[in-house]
């Protein structure tokens, strides 16, 4: 029973938590990126429309399901199946889900540890530790494990604590301290030369590429990721609100909450990038296109911030604080969809299984470190790529084919009694049902 396993203790503690979950590495330096590689406004616009198109119908598949159940993604796919056939292919879509989960958790700590070093690079310049600096933003194995580690450790102790002790009270204070931190940072950023540059690439739509194929696809895919779908995250937090709760609205705060973060970190890269280009650090190749993402991070904001002397300083442990707190705002979501299963299929106690289950991810996560070069890209490509979206495209398929239609409208009704005469049920069924698996598809082919 929900009371058992825990519950989400107001409505606030959930959107911070699945806001959380949502927003991570990928709103804050992956959208700001893909709008200056795809025509500024005009790659805002579709993705704003998008997000409403596909993100906010796959997130209610998800939450309903989740809460439905108010068990584990495997259990909840069995519950909706009618036949033994559909119950066993639910349950194996759960198990891939909560492995693709922790797989991509194992990655994602790599690049977390890389953020806390370089929050602490920051600090050891300001108390004059030259060496240790050095240490903490240069590429070595035992850097890297070490704050593969650290990361995880935390990410660990929150999730063992449960959903109202650990989950929904750390998500209340990390979540207000990334967007206070990240409004701080936009506010001082727009105040340097060459912000008004970035600012109007931002926001200046050029419509010639609106409708290009490329700017769709990539629109869609941000859409989709940003809001952690297809593991069965959003499904896990699902199981733990109340009965009591209008899901429909909640699942638009979360969105909105999401998509709003996004936005405003794009107010905070692109100005950042020219700012960088104002000071004479490169941000484009030599082809005239915009460098890596990661090298962005890591390689050209630094430079930046070393060209501000201490008030760049100050800034750069700012900045990686906040990319900090975004990526374990995640990281718990991740490590939660492993942990609720083993915990209510097998009986378990919650921080044993947390502790097990995050030292096989860090053993993951530090056989990707030795074997870097071979190993990275090719679990991320296999995890988002790939995974990602059908997993999302079987979520949707259970909620729109094989749940029966009158008792996932039972189910909204819940918290909400006048769902069946409201516009959310007149088009979600049918959308979630034909349009968005297609939608799901399409960007999975386009990954291919």
């Amino acid at each position: 029973m929900a009371g058992d396993r825990g519950e989400f203790s107001s409505r606030f503690g959930f959107v911070m938590a699945a806001s959380g979950s949502a927003v991570g590495l990928g709103n804050i330096w992956g959208f700001p990126t893909q709008a200056a590689s795809n025509g500024g406004a005009a790659f805002l616009l579709v993705y704003l429309l998008l997000a409403l198109l596909l993100a906010y119908p796959a997130l209610m598949a998800e939450l309903i399901l989740g809460r439905h159940a108010h068990s584990n993604a495997v259990t909840a796919l069995r519950q909706v199946s009618p036949h033994r056939l559909t119950a066993q292919l639910g349950a194996l879509t759960g198990i891939v889900g909560l492995t693709v989960a922790g797989l991509i958790l194992s990655f994602y700590a790599i690049v977390a540890g890389w953020m806390i070093a370089f929050c602490l690079s920051a600090l050891a310049e300001i108390v004059g530790v030259a060496s240790v600096a050095d240490w903490f933003t240069a590429f070595g194995l035992p850097r890297n494990i070490l704050f593969v580690i650290v990361f995880l450790v935390l990410t660990i102790g929150i999730v063992s604590s449960g959903v109202k002790k650990g989950i929904e009270r750390w998500s209340q204070r990390l979540m207000p301290a990334l967007l206070l931190t990240m409004v701080v940072l936009v506010f001082y950023v727009l105040t340097l030369d060459g912000a008004s540059e970035g600012l109007r690439i931002y926001l200046m739509p050029d419509f010639s590429r609106a409708l290009s194929p490329q700017l769709i696809m990539d629109a869609l895919g941000s859409a989709f990721f940003s809001l952690s779908l297809g593991v069965g995250t959003m499904l896990i937090y699902g199981s733990y609100i109340s009965d009591r709760e209008n899901l429909p609205l909640l699942g638009a705060v979360v969105t909105l909450v999401d998509v709003s973060i996004a936005v405003l970190a794009g107010f905070l890269i692109l100005p950042a990038m020219y700012v960088a280009l104002n000071n004479g650090v490169e941000i484009f190749t030599t082809a005239g296109t915009l460098i890596s993402e990661d090298t962005l991070i890591f390689t050209v904001l630094p430079e930046l911030f070393a060209t501000m002397g201490l008030p760049g300083t100050i800034v750069s442990i700012t900045f990686f604080f906040l990319m900090s707190i975004a990526a374990l705002t995640s990281s718990i979501s991740m490590l939660e969809v492993p942990v609720a299963y083993v915990t209510e299929e097998f009986n378990t106690q919650r921080p044993l299984t947390a502790w097990t289950i995050g030292a096989v991810i860090a053993g993951i996560s530090c056989t990707i470190l030795v074997n870097f070069e071979t190993l990275f890209g090719l679990v991320i490509a296999i995890t988002t790529r790939y995974s990602q979206p059908l997993l999302g495209f079987m979520f949707c398929i259970y909620a729109g084919w094989v749940w029966h239609r009158n008792t996932l409208l039972q189910e909204v009704r819940k918290g909400y009694p006048q769902a069946e005469k409201g516009l959310f049920w007149k088009i979600w069924p049918w959308y979630v049902k034909f349009v968005c698996p297609l939608i799901i598809l399409a960007i999975f082919a386009h990954s291919l």
